[in-house]
């Protein structure tokens, strides 16, 4: 029986495929300098100078996390994913652009959440986070109260969270928990709003290969 202690995991496979050799490389060598620690920490320590503080949860194959990186040098991004294959993909995106702003967590975003102190986060993205589909494994989706609890406890008023999902039914449990939720306002105001990215989105390989039951659909939230 799983201890009540113990959360529920919120996604699937943590390797497939063994590492290619440059990987497995950076995942020995670079790893070790871009771990977050395990235990509370101040994001403003890490980069005293950074403009803003931005979390990506499960960040798949680092394509989005290291080109905004690219793009937001004066911003850190932090970034969570259990995914062994994904981060090694991660470590090599930092290592071609040479990016200095970035800190990753090997495992659950949760356990970053719980080290982070209240108000530190600017931006937290939820891009397409695995969907459990069927019924019976709806409880272990992400999103869920204690999730949100969290993640109002860390953004600071005015932070936004991006949720994006191409599982219709998965963007309806999203929108619904978040609405009830009284720390957060969902900011669409035309159809267009979740329809379609926000402009500064970055699009990525998983994206693009459609393997949920509808386009994707965009839901962006302030943090009250």
């Amino acid at each position: 029986m799983r201890p009540e202690s113990t959360p529920l995991r919120t996604y699937g496979r943590v390797k497939s495929r063994s590492l290619k050799p440059r990987q497995a490389r950076l995942f020995a060598t670079r790893l070790p300098d871009l771990a977050l620690p395990a235990a509370p920490f101040e994001p403003r320590a890490l980069a005293p100078t950074a403009a803003g503080v931005w979390l990506e949860a499960g960040f798949g194959a680092g394509e989005h996390l290291a080109a905004q990186a690219e793009r937001h040098p004066d911003v850190l991004l932090l970034g969570a994913e259990p995914f062994v294959n994904g981060l090694a993909a991660c470590l090599a995106h930092i290592d071609d652009r040479a990016l200095a702003n970035v800190r990753l967590h090997h495992g659950d975003v949760r356990a970053v959440m719980g080290w982070l102190p209240d108000a530190s986060i600017d931006r937290l993205f939820v891009l397409f986070p695995d969907p459990w589909p069927k019924a019976r494994h709806a409880k272990r989706r992400l999103i869920e109260p204690g999730f949100i609890a969290e993640a109002a406890r860390v953004m600071r008023r005015g932070a936004r969270l991006r949720f994006a999902t191409d599982w219709a039914d998965y963007a309806d449990w999203t929108l619904q928990r978040l609405q009830r939720a009284a720390e957060f306002r969902w900011l669409a105001e035309r159809a267009d709003d979740w329809r379609h990215p926000p402009a500064d989105h970055v699009t990525t390989r998983y994206e693009t290969k459609r393997l949920g039951d509808c386009a994707p659909i965009w839901l962006e939230f302030e943090r009250l």
